[in-house]
């Protein structure tokens, strides 16, 4: 990766950003250092590329023509990379990874370390974030691949399955039902009950579920929101209520027997943990190993 594409990159975000300052963001440059670069390629080219008298930041006439090339010149940059990994069969490079909360903190980690264990010489980056973040990771080319929890059939990306998860109600281990199996969704809207906030993917599955039977947070008594599984994990141990997390969160403190999960006897809450990509991107040789790996992962071993 040469200098000249690395401008490039940094053309092509603002150019899809419309913004110097969101682009400064996804790329971790400083905003006069992307000022800079843009300029750098307005003065190869003797000319404005971005029209900077409006609002959003417009591409010119010219600005066009070096996008449309901009992305064929990336994308053979990357098939370059690829091929000649291919006969040296060196499997390196980096990979970038965007995966939301549940996944990112609770899936990902066990799984990257299998994978650096066959492929030493392949570093993998993994952001995470909402949904919604990680979507504009992807679009804006900053990913190879992300991987998202809940629905994701809004954004015009490509989704693959690549497992399920089933989320259950969590109790401290001294709470009445700790003996118990499966619980009444009936008798959950009589404990205190600790919510995810808005716009969490976990949250709105939940909802969904509770919706389905004629329940919503209203009929509940929500007496906590918390911003972050951990922190819901840490007050349910305390006794500060009951909650519905993602298998996966809890399954050291099921170990350690701290929590108890529960059935519901409504049956099972399920969702998707999809795989997003871009249709356009040229994935490198690296990120087509780290796949494969990931399509063929034997994931139940992890959970409890």
């Amino acid at each position: 990766m040469g200098m000249e594409d690395h401008k490039l990159r940094v053309f092509c975000t603002v150019a899809e950003t419309k913004s110097f300052s969101k682009a400064s963001e996804i790329i971790h440059l400083t905003q006069p250092a992307v000022s800079l670069q843009i300029q750098a390629l307005e003065e190869t080219y003797e000319t404005k590329l971005f029209d900077r008298s409006s609002s959003t930041v417009v591409l010119t006439r010219a600005g066009e023509i070096l996008y449309k090339y901009a992305k064929e010149i990336l994308a053979l940059y990357a098939a370059a990379e690829k091929d000649i990994g291919e006969i040296t069969g060196l499997v390196k490079g980096s990979i970038s990874i965007g995966a939301s909360t549940t996944i990112g903190n609770y899936v990902l980690p066990a799984v990257i370390s299998d994978f650096k264990k066959k492929n030493p010489k392949i570093k993998i980056h993994l952001l995470v974030g909402n949904t919604k973040r990680i979507v504009e990771l992807l679009n804006a080319g900053n990913i190879d691949l992300g991987l998202v929890e809940g629905e994701v059939t809004r954004y015009k990306l490509m989704t693959e399955k690549l497992l399920s998860d089933e989320l259950t109600l969590i109790v401290p281990a001294f709470h009445p039902w700790a003996k118990k199996k499966e619980v009444s969704m009936l008798d959950i809207i009589k404990e205190p009950f600790i919510f995810r906030e808005e716009g969490s993917g976990t949250r709105q599955v939940i909802e969904k579920y509770l919706s389905k039977r004629g329940i919503t947070p209203q009929n509940m008594k929500v007496t906590t929101i918390l911003g972050s599984t951990e922190a819901i994990k840490e007050a349910v141990e305390n006794g500060t209520g009951i909650s519905i997390v993602s298998k996966w969160a809890v399954r050291r403190e099921s170990r350690y027997g701290s929590i108890r999960f529960l059935k519901f006897k409504e049956g099972r809450m399920l969702r998707n943990f999809s795989l997003i990509f871009n249709k356009n991107t040229v994935t490198s040789y690296a990120a087509d190993e780290f796949l494969a790996y990931l399509r063929s992962y034997p994931f139940d071993k992890l959970l409890p």
